[in-house]
């Protein structure tokens, strides 16, 4: 059993309540006003050398410099800190005041820890360089880590390395999980509107019905991934929404199909498209009707650098009271940390949330019993990186 600070354990309750209060006030995408104001506030605090608030429209960073500088190493880590438009459903006492939006994903805790985390090393400064810590908005879907870095992010603060880490249900408390390479998968979204003819729905013989239409295309996408890519590479795609028509006695004259592509390589990435949008096309040619297709990329594949991947698991097994998996099954969820990895060489980990419900559920809460863990993986981090 591995033992952690007794500074760290210190700071543990009160990072805590940090973390429930998140959670009763969740904020989503960039109207992150509140989380990023306490979040400055409590750096300047605890006595950050610089806070930057507006980094990626509500971003926040704070520098932190050791007790010495002859390195010239700068270490960048991050914590997202927006929440999911869901209804929370976990009746806690700090569950979310907020009705329709809640910490469904743990974010809530992934901000608490990196501001414990640099309340310790900014009290302690037991390391030879700068630690620059990132508070990020709007990774749920709105590319916060882009627009930080679109705003300037690596260059300012001359960041040479990334890490990242995020609450995994299901892994153990005190564990931790990651791999080298893609770890998570890019993301695409489609709209694809079928335009066709109505008719009334007991002569269909005189239109052209969308409905039938994208039937036969939602079942043709699925042999995309199985019939026309690898099954040893990843790929998903999922037709999540249809929308069609008024009437119940009315064909319509357009059906729409929306959904996402996930995938963990970039040339099945760039296939997939082509076959997407031809079997779209082709098939709507065949009843006489035509397809539109809007396809949007999304994040890019989460790709851990080997060297730091390797680097990130030591960190972890230092302060680990479980086993450490340094070869996690990929997943197919996107995330958009994948943008800093391609500014810089990082890491990406998942910090075990022990038995709970899944992410992006009604149900889930994050378990405050992970934030030393947390902390300590941090601080484990900044130490070794940057060692006196």
């Amino acid at each position: 059993m591995h033992e952690i600070d007794p500074g760290i354990l210190a700071i543990t309750e009160e990072t805590a309540a940090w973390r429930r209060d998140f959670h009763a006030h969740p904020e989503v995408l960039y109207d992150v006003h509140r989380t990023a104001g306490l979040v400055a506030e409590r750096l300047r605090g605890f006595g950050c050398d610089e806070v930057v608030t507006g980094i990626g429209r509500t971003g926040v960073v704070g520098v932190i410099r050791g007790r010495k500088s002859a390195s010239g190493k700068v270490v960048a880590l991050r914590a997202d800190m927006d929440a999911l438009p869901i209804s929370e459903k976990t009746n806690l006492p700090h569950a979310s005041t907020v009705p329709g939006k809640m910490h469904a994903c743990g974010h809530d805790g992934h901000t608490a820890m990196l501001l414990g985390a640099a309340r310790h090393l900014a009290a302690t400064r037991d390391f030879d360089g700068t630690l620059v810590v990132v508070f990020q908005p709007a990774e749920e879907g709105g590319a916060g880590a882009r627009a930080m870095i679109e705003d300037g992010l690596v260059s300012r603060f001359g960041i040479q390395e990334f890490y990242g880490m995020h609450t995994m249900p299901g892994l153990p408390l005190g564990a931790f999980a990651t791999r080298p390479g893609a770890i998570m998968a890019a993301t695409v979204y489609f709209d694809v509107t079928i335009e066709a003819r109505g008719a009334h729905a007991a002569q269909p013989h005189k239109g052209i019905d969308p409905v039938l239409i994208a039937a036969h295309a939602i079942t043709a996408l699925q042999a995309i991934p199985a019939r026309a890519t690898d099954p040893l590479k990843s790929l998903v795609i999922s037709v999540t929404r249809i929308d069609a028509g008024e009437a119940l006695n009315v064909i319509p004259d357009s059906a729409r199909l929306r959904g996402t592509i996930r995938f963990l390589n970039a040339e099945v990435g760039r296939e997939t498209e082509a076959r997407f949008r031809a079997v779209l096309d082709h098939t709507a040619k065949m009843f006489g009707a035509s397809a539109t297709i809007e396809y949007r990329y999304g994040y890019p594949v989460t790709l851990n650098h080997a060297a730091e991947t390797a680097f990130a698991v030591e960190a972890a097994r230092q302060v680990a009271t479980a086993p450490v998996d340094d070869n996690l099954p990929p997943t197919m969820g996107g995330e958009d940390f994948s943008f800093m990895l391609q500014q810089r060489p990082g890491a990406f980990v998942f910090i075990g949330n022990g038995d709970t419900a899944p992410l992006h559920n009604p149900g889930f809460d994050f378990d405050d019993r992970a934030i030393p863990y947390g902390i300590a993986y941090w601080s484990a981090i900044t130490r070794r990186a940057m060692p006196i």
